[in-house]
């Protein structure tokens, strides 16, 4: 049984509903629909049958949003595509023009405001280079230095320059309201800067009453990078784009960066998703490179909540097949990982009674090579607390509310499970108990540690800790 979390992107090669429920059954734990691409009525028609099928599977599959972004982009060209050769001059303009071998029509109109001479400009994903030579009022004159294809509405990276757009564009609350009412999850914020992007997502959240909707917000720039500390602290975690950001950050650096970040998530208890390439080949082979494997293995090692699939799923020849391979990975790379629990179960400075519960809970379960953790929950807090110490044996959270149960899915290690609400301690975690011995393999004299709140009514108060041996059948073990 797998720790780390799938996520896998759906489209048009995986929305029929038996191949959904083939990768659920495979191991996919949540469900990205990417707004970049398709229709409501397309997500809509996906998110329902994620729903379908995670009720009738009785499975915590999440649902997450990945947004657009504040993404500039070029506009449509007359044959669809051009070519551009080294040292030609090509003009981008804010006229909304059909563009040309000449001309093309940039769909953010201060832009010129934010170019300078000689600055570096990127296009499709930092594959066709442009130089600056020139700015007016409407127009960027350039000059080309990498050429290549360049087709309708590719996307733009400024390096050089910090544009002082809105975070939050019209279209991006539009997706985000048609994700409020259809009950996802997460939202997976593209092009975070800073912690003050989060901050307005969080406030339309809360504004439109849904403030326990999680937000992953995707670092994948250079100023995200440089802010990347206060930008954890205000999201439920972080997605490690590697796509965008290695398109503004030297490539050489990426590994660095990427263990750093995956480093800071799990010391601060948040979730870190590892995204883009992850199995590229399997696009369009049934196999993956024995690269992207290593790449899978080393987030894994680095301690990751999450690994993502993007077009390998949405796109790809082999979906199910892609989800199966990286599911094996991953069992395979976490039980042949000896150092990754003990290096975060060793000494931490405990910044408040939950983390130093949660620890010693972990650590109380490695010592006595505990089943299991059952980590009894209302909001979710103590169940991503103890993950946040990677214990070696599973972390059951039984809570009585649906929708954290669901919000769950892309915490390292746990197994979510719903459980009635209990008017007495004793029955709450009598129940917390056998909801465990229906979830794992349990047997007679098997030990196992639950942590939670004494009290049966407040969130975010862990303060217990019993050790419990498992007597019979059902939960009349005892506590010890």
């Amino acid at each position: 049984m797998k720790k780390t979390k799938i996520i896998c992107t759906i489209g048009p090669s995986c929305e029929n509903e038996d191949v959904i429920e083939e990768m659920v059954k495979a191991g996919m734990d949540t469900a990205r629909m990417n707004f970049s691409h398709s229709t409501y009525e397309e997500h809509k028609a996906r998110i329902d049958t994620v729903k379908k099928i995670r009720k009738r599977l009785n499975l915590p599959i999440g649902i997450m949003l990945d947004t657009k972004g504040p993404e500039i982009r070029l506009g449509t060209f007359e044959k669809g595509h051009i070519e551009l050769l080294p040292e030609q001059h090509f003009t981008l303009t804010t006229d909304n023009i059909v563009g040309n071998e000449a001309k093309a029509f940039v769909t953010y109109k201060e832009i010129t405001k934010y170019i300078k001479k000689d600055d570096k400009i990127l296009i499709n994903d930092g594959l066709i280079e442009l130089k600056a030579e020139k700015v007016t009022d409407n127009d960027i004159y350039c000059s080309v230095i990498h050429g290549g294809r360049l087709s309708d509405r590719k996307s733009i990276n400024l390096p050089c320059s910090h544009i002082d757009m809105p975070y939050i564009s019209e279209t991006d609350k539009k997706d985000i309201l048609f994700g409020i009412e259809n009950d996802i999850d997460y939202i997976a914020a593209s092009f975070v800067r800073c912690k003050e992007d989060v901050e307005d997502i969080r406030r339309l959240l809360i504004e439109k009453g849904k403030p326990n909707i999680k937000i992953i917000a995707k670092i994948e720039n250079a100023e995200g990078v440089k802010n990347a500390d206060e930008i954890i602290l205000a999201a439920d975690g972080i997605m490690i784009a590697r796509g965008d950001m290695g398109v503004e950050i030297p490539y050489e650096k990426l590994p660095s960066i990427q263990k750093d970040l995956i480093k800071k998530c799990v010391s601060s208890g948040k979730i870190s998703v590892t995204a883009t390439q992850m199995l590229e080949s399997m696009i369009t082979n049934p196999r993956p490179t024995r690269a992207e494997v290593n790449d899978i293995a080393n987030a894994i090692y680095d301690g990751t909540s999450a690994i993502m699939l993007s077009g390998e799923t949405a796109a790809g020849k082999f979906p199910v097949q892609s989800v199966i391979t990286m599911e094996k990975i991953a069992e395979y790379t976490e039980n042949t990982s000896h150092t990754l629990n003990q290096s975060n179960l060793s000494a931490i400075k405990s910044l408040t009674v939950t983390d130093a519960i949660c620890h010693a809970v972990c650590t109380c379960a490695a010592d006595l090579e505990a089943k299991c953790i059952v980590a009894v929950t209302k909001s979710g807090h103590t169940a991503r607390m103890v993950a946040k110490f990677r214990p070696h044996c599973p972390i059951i959270a039984p809570t009585i509310d649906e929708d954290i149960y669901y919000k769950l899915s892309l915490v390292w290690g746990v197994i979510p499970v719903v459980n009635g609400e209990k008017s007495t301690s004793k029955e709450l975690y009598d129940s917390a108990v056998e909801k465990a011995m229906e979830t794992i393999s349990l047997s007679k004299n098997d030990l196992i540690v639950l942590t939670g709140s004494s009290s049966v009514n407040l969130p975010k108060t862990t303060n217990m800790i019993k050790v419990h041996r498992i007597n019979h059948t059902k939960s009349e073990g005892h506590h010890i």
